[in-house]
């Protein structure tokens, strides 16, 4: 009579573990690395989308012959933007709304900032060393000048 094995032998269990166990090993720095570009090209996107929608506000408020100096008020998209010496505030009624961020959607933190000249807002991206995984917005201190963005990805 033949017998047919039923089952996997414990040697086959401990092999197959094994295996498991390596390539879970090899796989866990590169999912965390993985996470931390992820982070950092957030940081970069958003980046340029400031950038970006601090040019096309500036070219409106031109376009529109609205003041570049002092606070003024364009419409972008149906939105209400704040700019203060022709370039959106750094706040949430400013350069958050030209950019269309959603800070609770987008998983970003706006931090700081204001509606006055020469105010800076700096966005953390969430999951990484708040002040080294971010962008920051610096609206322009005096009219005829142009605002300074800066981002810093060293701990994303």
């Amino acid at each position: 009579m033949k017998r047919h094995p039923r089952g996997f032998t414990l040697i086959e269990l401990v092999v197959t573990l094994s295996v498991i166990a390596i390539l879970a090993a090899l796989a866990l720095p590169r999912y965390i690395a993985l996470q931390t570009q992820a982070r950092a090209g957030k940081a970069q996107a958003v980046f340029g989308g400031i950038r970006s929608a601090a040019a096309l506000a500036h070219a409106q408020a031109i376009t529109t012959n609205t003041t570049t100096s002092g606070a003024a008020n364009i419409s972008m998209e149906g939105q209400n933007v704040t700019l203060i010496n022709g370039y959106p505030t750094a706040d949430n009624a400013g350069i958050l709304t030209a950019l269309q961020l959603d800070p609770t959607n987008d998983q970003v933190t706006p931090v700081g900032g204001g509606a006055v000249a020469g105010s800076t807002l700096r966005i953390d991206m969430i999951g990484g060393t708040a002040t080294q995984c971010s962008v920051s917005y610096t609206s322009p201190a005096a009219a005829n000048t142009a605002p300074i963005f800066s981002i810093d990805t060293s701990a994303c």
